[in-house]
């Protein structure tokens, strides 16, 4: 099996869950597939040394694209111009693009398989210029026309493409992202000192700085608790990349007054991740709009208790075993569900053993040999 997968989206440490994701995926392919398999990677000037470790595998070979994964308007017209053909050139005659990328023209030597994440643009526009709305709408729709399978990364986002892309549901399959133990974790004496934290005496959450990750609501959380004197910790981590709300994020911490509160880390190792999970006092993971919804389930795969909502996919993807909060805006509603959680003396390590990298992984293999046995 020959499949070829395009990774010229791929922004290093710029593109939060999906590059989890993608070289979760990676890890489990070079790990769980045939011998005889191979995977022709499409990487870019920009992000080919961050994924140099799969080229010493004899399963991935390199084709080096003369474009950047950062020039995004330059990126898309040389994909729908130069992508099919490249692929034919070298013998691929499957495409898998791990993002909505896939070029928008079909050739008819190739078939497509394309993995949606969410529609998130199509219930917040708020959240998007116009032009990257309207462009959202029409690249999902028509990636999704035009791909031989389309691959759902939880029920949630299943039920969006047939209700909101009028997909019919025998084209998609769900597939959930696979979940890495990495095993080590990181000195956290170093991270206790370089952000002033003792352990179980913090709250911790992972998420870009985006509108619907709803971290103003933690903000106004911490408040309530600073002011009113409450027993519990006084500190909130929050670690990811970049996003548009972080200018409003650290103006509203200082409107706060809670620079001494909370600390924006910027992007973490999954070492540096994984220990500052595991010596919170709890995670708390307040968005509003999520297709699967990662760090949840690594946190409780560690034993961390989690804080979340009922919104879009995240009662399904964490199977109701977290605490939930009704009302995702109310800071005090916030405060008493973490009061809950943190006088339950339970600590369980949940397995989730669906989102393991060999189940995901081998799930994705399937998929990949029926739509190339075509």
């Amino acid at each position: 099996m020959k499949i070829g997968i395009d990774l010229l989206w791929l922004k290093p440490q710029k593109n939060g869950g999906i590059e989890s994701y993608i070289r979760n995926l990676l890890d489990g392919l070079d790990k769980y597939s045939a011998e005889d398999d191979k995977f022709i990677l499409f990487v870019s000037k920009d992000n080919e040394e961050s994924l140099k470790k799969y080229f010493k595998s004899k399963k991935f070979e390199k084709i080096l694209c003369n474009i950047e994964s950062n020039k995004v308007g330059k990126r898309i017209i040389w994909q729908n111009a130069h992508l099919n053909s490249l692929c034919l050139k070298n013998g691929v005659e499957t495409l898998f693009t791990p993002v909505y990328s896939k070029p928008l023209i079909n050739d008819k030597s190739l078939t497509y398989i394309t993995t949606i994440h969410d529609l998130q643009a199509l219930h917040y526009p708020e959240y998007f210029s116009k032009g990257k709305y309207y462009w959202l709408r029409f690249a999902w729709k028509r990636c999704a026309k035009t791909s031989d399978k389309i691959i759902a990364i939880s029920e949630f986002v299943k039920r969006d493409i047939i209700g909101k892309l009028n997909i019919k549901e025998d084209r998609i399959k769900v597939i959930y992202n696979p979940i890495i133990e990495n095993g080590e974790l990181y000195e956290f004496n170093k991270l206790s000192n370089k952000l002033n934290i003792k352990s179980r005496d913090y709250f911790y959450t992972v998420s870009q700085l985006l509108p619907h990750k709803n971290l103003k609501t933690l903000l106004y959380t911490m408040k309530e608790i600073k002011d009113n004197e409450v027993e519990m910790p006084q500190k909130l981590i929050i670690s990811g990349v970049g996003g548009k709300d972080k200018e409003t994020l650290i103006n509203l911490i200082r409107e706060l007054d809670l620079e001494e509160n909370v600390k924006l880390t910027g992007f973490v190792s999954n070492e540096e991740r994984d220990s500052l999970y595991s010596n919170s006092a709890a995670f708390l993971f307040p968005s509003i709009f999520e297709g699967f919804g990662m760090p949840p389930i690594e946190a409780m795969k560690l034993g961390v208790k989690v804080i979340t909502t009922k919104c879009s996919c995240i009662p399904e993807v964490t199977e109701g075993k977290a605490y939930y909060v009704n009302d995702s805006y109310n800071a005090k509603e916030w405060v008493d569900v973490i009061k809950k959680a943190l006088k339950d003396e339970k600590v369980i390590k949940y397995s989730f053993e669906k989102y393991s990298l060999e189940a995901v992984t081998k799930e994705y293999l399937n998929c990949f040999r029926e739509i190339a046995g075509r």
